[in-house]
């Protein structure tokens, strides 16, 4: 880009911007991002449950029993809602896939619901083409979003001792979700 000269109004190159100027914009950019991440969390977390968390009691698609509020009370529980169709899962589910991939003892306490996403069969087929490996436990009736009054996906809940201790929204749950899982 341009400007006039003041001298002669022939165009000049603008300044460029030292290391300083650099860093002054890029921390200006992060708290914006962190305001309007932290606004739009609160607007769709503010209808979902908080204090004692609605069960998540079922089977996972390979047959393995669940029950949240129970395995809660050893140490915290990740829960993670997201869907088959959902963009913002793309970048989501790939870190609960690592968390649960590299912290075997972790990975016993981390579920996932899928919303809406069709038959078993299909939300395996999804896991499978995808390299998934973490529990998923399908909500094809969407009963278990009804009880979590869950808007938008991805949705991460962390459970401790029954209660509901953290929840995040949209694409920044993966940062949330990653960080916390650091101190479990």
């Amino acid at each position: 880009m341009y400007y006039a000269n003041e001298k002669n109004n022939l165009p000049s190159q603008k300044p460029k911007k030292g290391l300083k100027g650099w860093i002054k914009e890029i921390t200006s950019m992060l708290i914006v991002m962190t305001l309007i991440s932290t606004a739009a969390n609160w607007f769709f977390t503010r209808d979902m449950p908080s204090g004692v968390a609605p069960s998540i009691v079922g089977h996972t698609l390979d047959g393995q029993p669940v029950n949240v509020a129970q395995l809660s009370k050893d140490k915290p529980v990740i829960v993670y809602f997201w869907a088959t169709w959902c963009g913002a899962c793309k970048f989501v589910s790939p870190v609960i896939e690592f968390i649960a991939q590299n912290n075997t003892e972790q990975s016993k306490h981390i579920f996932s619901v899928a919303l809406s996403s069709g038959s078993d069969e299909r939300v395996q087929r999804f896991m499978t083409a995808k390299e998934y490996q973490f529990a998923v436990l399908n909500d094809q009736n969407g009963q278990l979003s009804r009880d979590w009054n869950i808007s938008v996906t991805p949705t991460v809940v962390v459970i401790e001792q029954g209660e509901i201790k953290s929840i995040a929204t949209g694409v920044t749950a993966a940062v949330s979700i990653w960080f916390r899982s650091l101190f479990m």
